[in-house]
């Protein structure tokens, strides 16, 4: 048996017909005469061979089996017929229809992900890609042309192929177990040098060598804040965190901020980092005014 091919317009009123439970209904839904919603029920019919409604017996028609097995899959044709109109008037407009963003992972993951769920529905069109990296590794993203926008930290100073601004800062906080020797009230000067530090340590080639907040010369290398806060936790040693991950710890003395002389503790500066040679779309813009104002209100 040869079968037609539907068209758009015999789908959506297939589905008009489904949501709103009769022909008059979907015509009045549609803006269409009820002779021209039947008409296109019946010719949907006959393009598929199948009775889609029932209509005897009842005033209301009322789905076959074989309709309600079709209905799923002419929503999601309709919808995706939808999703590409509303992708080519984002693109009329200017909006990007990709964007890769690099956010730093000293970044507090609460306001990335409100950020993020505020942009899949100000973007629905936009589709996203998100990496986390730390220091010199979330520059690198960009200046390569892997990502398109970033949010980082200070590690790398005025690299001449980024456009720099500022977006706010979160604070660093030296913190240990509260069993370190290091946790005590009276810590005489240098004697942080004398215990092991945890540090994260930069993946990227463009800081390699240069150290950030590093006092001991004892020190564990790390790649994964979230290891670094474990090992913290157990007494391992004593290190900088964002102080918004390590609040809960605080508050509940799993971890205990430290009183050293030397301060190590910082205001960690983060920028919203692009390439020079391009220039952000409304979709990267916003991110950038969303990331700034969610860091002003913390």
């Amino acid at each position: 048996m040869k079968l037609g091919e539907p068209t758009l317009d015999q789908l959506r009123i297939f589905i008009a017909v489904a949501e709103h439970g009769s022909f008059g209904g979907a015509a009045r839904a549609m803006g269409r005469a009820v002779s021209a919603v039947s008409y296109g029920i019946a010719q949907l019919e006959a393009q598929l061979a199948l009775t889609l409604f029932d209509r005897e017996g009842s005033r209301r028609p009322v789905l076959t089996p074989a309709g309600a097995g079709l209905l799923a899959e002419a929503r999601g044709i309709a919808d995706g017929v939808d999703a590409l109109v509303a992708k080519a008037h984002s693109l009329h407009a200017g909006q990007e229809p990709a964007l890769t963003l690099v956010v730093d992972v000293m970044m507090p993951g609460e306001l990335t992900a409100r950020v993020l769920g505020e942009f899949r529905r100000m973007f629905p069109t936009c589709a996203l890609t998100l990496r986390i990296e730390g220091l010199g590794a979330v520059a690198a993203c960009v200046i390569d042309g892997g990502a398109d926008l970033a949010i980082g930290g200070p590690v790398i100073g005025d690299h001449p192929a980024l456009e720099r601004h500022a977006v706010g800062e979160i604070a660093l906080v030296p913190v240990a177990a509260p069993s370190h020797p290091l946790a005590r009230t009276d810590v005489a000067p240098g004697e942080s040098r004398r215990h092991l530090q945890l540090v994260l340590t930069d993946r990227s080639p463009l800081t390699e060598g240069r150290e950030f907040s590093v006092l001991s010369p004892l020190t564990w290398r790390l790649g994964d804040l979230g290891a670094k806060h474990s090992l913290l936790k157990e007494g391992l040693g004593w290190g900088n965190m964002p102080r918004a991950m390590v609040a809960d710890d605080l508050a509940a003395g799993t971890l205990v901020e430290l009183d050293l002389p030397e301060q190590p503790g910082a205001q960690y500066r983060l920028s919203a980092l692009w390439r020079r040679d391009t220039r952000l779309g409304p979709a990267a813009s916003w991110l950038v005014d969303a990331f700034r104002d969610g860091l002003g209100a913390g």
